[in-house]
């Protein structure tokens, strides 16, 4: 079920009154005046708060002349109670499959771009597979020691003989920084991500 969803189920619930109405109809149907009646509103705040129940799905709603008459939509209520579980107690799920995935796809990518001694056939056009690779590269530096650019480069050429270009795209991407012709590993967290790309 959409998330949307589910958030409008909850904020038509979010109201006590709300509430205490379908409360009353899961003894029957009513009227909108039974409803006042019994809860001691007026006409038009009955019809307010049904109508964010109707938006919902949770209420029905059928005409008789000049009276209104609101039952439970029995389906919907336990529907949407039961996704919002599903929801809460799968996420784990969710997230372990998205993981799996991931790492799926970072193996393929590895593996079509890299022959078995390193070396890089290509360059990614996409962004996303461009990431894959880089983050691959810099996960064979040292964190905190300053590299010198010969030091870089000489690093890079048995990967890649374009070294300019990847050691632009390591920079431009976040894995590393440059100062002073030196550079050095990025903390993880500011390296461009690529699994938060779509």
């Amino acid at each position: 079920m959409q998330l949307d969803k589910l958030v409008a189920y909850h904020k038509a619930l979010g109201d006590p009154m709300r509430l205490r109405m379908l409360m009353l109809l899961s003894e029957g149907e009513a009227s909108g005046q039974e409803l006042a009646d019994r809860l001691n509103l007026s006409q038009p705040t009955i019809t307010h708060h049904a109508a964010k129940l109707r938006q919902a799905s949770l209420l029905n709603e059928r005409r008789e002349k000049n009276t209104v008459y609101f039952s439970l939509n029995r389906y919907f209520i336990e529907n949407h109670a039961l996704a919002t579980q599903q929801f809460i107690f799968k996420k784990k799920e969710i997230v372990e499959e998205m993981e799996d995935k991931n790492e799926s796809l970072k193996e393929s990518v590895l593996r079509n771009f890299f022959t078995k001694d390193g070396h890089m056939k290509q360059i990614p056009a996409q962004l996303k597979k461009k990431l894959i690779v880089l983050e691959y590269m810099v996960s064979k530096l040292a964190p905190g020691h300053k590299y010198g650019e010969r030091e870089i480069n000489e690093f890079i050429k048995p990967i890649h003989e374009d070294y300019a270009t990847l050691r632009r795209e390591l920079i431009m991407h976040q894995f590393m920084y440059r100062e002073n012709e030196e550079y050095e590993l990025n903390p993880r967290e500011m390296w461009t991500d690529w699994r938060a790309l779509k």
